[in-house]
């Protein structure tokens, strides 16, 4: 089987090589030529473990190639990224998508698999895209395969989980889901769970809309906490020994690329249903001017001016600042003229970021 994959970002890459370590003829596809020249000689270049051995265990094998040219292929899986637009609910952005998806039209053929992973809104498969494969001539679901098939993985443990988590197969039509079973079983040893395709798309979105609201309820303790002084964190430690609570731990917001944007891809489609949702994004996108508010109390009191933010990734062991709270934080104490700061990160390469701990306290 060759199967192309479509953006080889944080989840295309391991998704191609896992594909290709299996056994399977894999291309990736990317329209950065510097990912495609560093990708064939073997360089992952994302920090992510055992990452690095699996790519290059693929291209000694002669299993996978990176390409910035769409080829003919049996399976087509599109992991681009879908960022929120600059609207009012920041709704979801296909503009990614739709190119991908355009971009392998001339390719597709009879008995071909269109695989959607990218995050999208609830009936966005179904709507937008599969018109876009009709519109050359195939009839989903007839004689030509497309599904959602939505990717669940936590970074630092991308490798493990894209093997053994259970993944939701949503097609549709029970051709598509069955064909999209017999796809992922190449290499996936969770479960593969059926269901159509728009319960699939909204799945994902509620999964990490779930962890956005918790985390919410757990910073609007901390802010109780505050007015009351008792100690939000022992409340939480207190209440999470009942058998049926599980309060997530509160932090200066939410970031990634999934859990800070795809609550928002629900309000769009529903705004007025979804009043919990957008008032636990309001709470978590708060959380760095609280976080400031603070700082600037604590400076005030003691007199100081010097700051060192240790950790610019959205979360710990990780190269992704994307919607990072903690960058978010240092840019605003930058403008602010008032302190001097500095950044440590030995994950993050930017030219800002000292590299070795001892570097964010020998500037003082």
């Amino acid at each position: 089987m060759k199967i192309a994959v479509i953006g080889l970002g944080y989840i295309g890459l391991p998704t191609a090589v896992m594909f290709a370590n299996a056994g399977q003829q894999v291309i990736g596809v990317d329209v950065n030529p510097s990912v495609i020249k560093r990708l064939n000689n073997a360089e992952s270049g994302i920090e992510e473990p055992f990452l690095q051995e699996e790519l290059e265990k693929a291209v000694r094998q002669g299993n996978f190639t990176a390409t910035t040219q769409i080829e003919l292929a049996d399976v087509f899986i599109i992991t681009v990224p879908t960022p929120s637009k600059e609207d009012l609910w920041k709704s979801c952005d296909l503009t990614y998508v739709m190119q991908a998806v355009e971009s392998i039209l001339p390719c597709l053929r009879a008995n071909n698999t269109v695989v959607i992973e990218s995050t999208v809104a609830p009936k966005t498969t179904e709507s937008e895209i599969l018109p876009l494969i009709e519109s050359v001539g195939l009839q989903v679901g007839e004689n030509v395969h497309l599904l959602h098939c939505p990717e669940r993985v936590l970074p630092g443990r991308i490798i493990h989980e894209l093997v053994h988590n259970d993944r939701i197969i949503g097609g549709v039509t029970p051709n598509c889901t069955e064909a999209g079973i017999k796809l992922y079983q190449i290499f996936v040893k969770g479960r593969l769970i059926p269901t159509d395709v728009a319960t699939a798309e909204l799945a994902k979105l509620m999964e990490n809309t779930f962890r956005d609201v918790n985390i919410a309820l757990a910073n609007e303790l901390v802010k109780v906490g505050e007015t009351l002084e008792i100690d939000a964190l022992r409340v939480i430690e207190l209440a999470n020994h009942h058998p049926r609570v599980n309060i997530h731990q509160p932090g200066p917001g939410v970031g990634g690329h999934c859990l800070a944007i795809d609550p928002n891809f629900i309000v769009a489609t529903a705004p007025f249903a979804t009043q919990l949702i957008k008032e636990a994004r309001s709470v978590n996108e708060s959380m760095p001017v609280y976080i400031l508010t603070k700082v600037e109390q604590i400076m005030t009191h003691i007199g100081g001016r010097k700051i060192t933010i240790f950790g610019l990734a959205y979360k710990g062991n990780s190269d992704d600042t994307r919607e990072s709270p903690a960058m978010t934080i240092y840019q605003a104490l930058q403008k602010q003229q008032t302190y001097d700061v500095v950044a440590f990160d030995p994950h993050v390469s930017l030219d800002f970021v000292r590299k070795r701990h001892q570097q964010g306290f020998n500037k003082y």
